[in-house]
């Protein structure tokens, strides 16, 4: 294999090579924790809260419920990242977790959340607004902490590993949960959300102090502004997070919409679904290894074309009517993702300065309550023009985008 002019040894490519640090592997196993509990709240959250209501309206709820305090309040979560040691603001987010899960668990055994008593669907609400709440103010603190556990050498690798893990967790968590519904209620899939968030806990717990506290005892709003004055001086951050906020805003409304496709357009129903859930999710894992065996060289230049192949990947699966064609270009879709979240997320920690690091990357978790907006957005479309249209204009503005990019932004393409 030939990369930028250097030829690669498939032996020496080091895809885990990042496992060898004991303090990423113990980071990695808290990550394993918290996903996984998070993956299956997606799952049975919505379930749960639909077989309560039969309400899409109250669904819709639920998701601006988790969606508004992730974004008001990663901010103030980037401060917090500058200010506190970052293990003790994952413990404390995880533990909080913990106790959300454990009280909707409690709730249900005790038979308080149930079709029976009217109205006490504001139950999962209230949950999701804290989950919100705790999202916000911790995701920039965990990813802040990565570039003070791993060299800069290392950082895509790790970055790359961990993605592949969320995505193998978007892939077998929800399938978990549905196992355990059935099994034992929903109560069982809350306790065990519990456990995995403890679990999270007690890896985190063994993470050793890094980095250093570069703020303290000055005005919450003053920092922010400092980090938005920081941003706007320096060019390439700001093309950085405009480019990977504008790229997810693009590109996952799709995921929302899926039903829509595979029940009025391929008619595949909700076993075809789930196939094609688990199909992009494989395409992401693969994704991710090939980053996680790539040097450090043209990651700007990958960046963007992960961003055009995405594009091109989801204009031909919105619009494809064949099972076997949206099958193969939805591997393609889950390819280019991982690419794009990947290669944004690493070269933005690569090239922040580290004071301002958990204020820069709380504007990149912004991304997490910003999505509920761009899918209402595409909703609304979707009524008017049709989903394909509304989910395949988004992807044409995508590739429209990535080509501008590549041809008139060499900072960004020139980055390695």
């Amino acid at each position: 294999m030939v990369i930028g002019g250097d030829r690669i040894s498939l032996r020496n490519l080091g895809t885990f090579s990042s496992f060898k640090n004991p303090v990423y592997r113990i980071f990695y196993g808290g990550m394993v924790g918290q996903m996984a509990a998070m993956n299956m709240q997606i799952l049975t959250g919505t379930l749960l809260l639909y077989r309560l209501t039969g309400s899409a309206a109250i669904l819709g709820v639920m998701s601006l419920a988790n969606a508004l305090p992730t974004l008001f309040l990663s901010l103030f979560g980037g401060i917090i990242a500058d200010r506190v040691q970052k293990k003790y603001v994952l413990q404390v987010g995880q533990t909080a977790s913990a106790i959300v899960s454990l009280g909707v668990a409690l709730t249900l055994t005790l038979g308080y959340l149930s079709t029976e008593r009217g109205g006490s669907w504001w139950i999962l609400i209230v949950s999701s607004l804290f989950q919100g709440a705790i999202m916000g103010l911790m995701m920039p603190s965990r990813q802040a902490i990565l570039p003070e556990i791993v060299t800069k050498e290392e950082l895509m690798n790790a970055a790359s590993l961990n993605v592949m893990g969320m995505n193998a967790l978007r892939v077998l968590a929800p399938a978990a949960a549905g196992f355990l519904i059935d099994a034992w209620g929903f109560q069982a899939v809350y306790y065990t959300m519990t456990g995995t968030y403890l679990i999270a806990v007690v890896f985190t717990t063994f993470l050793p102090l890094t980095g250093s506290k570069s703020l303290s005892g000055r005005n919450a709003l003053t920092d922010i502004k400092e980090g938005f004055q920081y941003i706007r001086r320096e060019t390439t951050i700001i093309l950085l997070i405009f480019f990977a906020l504008l790229g997810v805003l693009l590109s996952t409304p799709y995921g929302l919409l899926l039903p829509i496709f595979t029940e009025d357009i391929l008619k595949v129903g909700a076993k075809g679904m789930g196939i094609l859930m688990s199909v992009s999710g494989i395409g992401a894992i693969i994704g991710s290894l090939t980053l996680a065996s790539l040097p450090n060289k043209k990651r700007g230049l990958m960046m963007l074309v992960s961003s055009l192949f995405l594009g091109i990947a989801l204009t031909g699966f919105s619009f494809s009517s064949s099972w076997s064609l949206s099958l193969a270009l939805i591997v393609f879709v889950g390819l280019g993702q991982a690419g794009q979240m990947t290669l944004g997320g690493t070269l933005l920690q690569y090239y922040t300065e580290a004071t301002y690091l958990g204020r820069v990357m709380s504007i990149l978790m912004m991304q997490f309550g910003l999505i509920s907006f761009s899918t209402f957005a595409a909703g609304l479309l979707a009524e008017g023009i049709g989903v394909q249209w509304a989910v395949g204009g988004f992807a044409i503005v995508l590739i429209f985008v990535s080509v501008l990019m590549l041809v008139f932004v060499p900072r960004l393409r020139k980055l390695d």
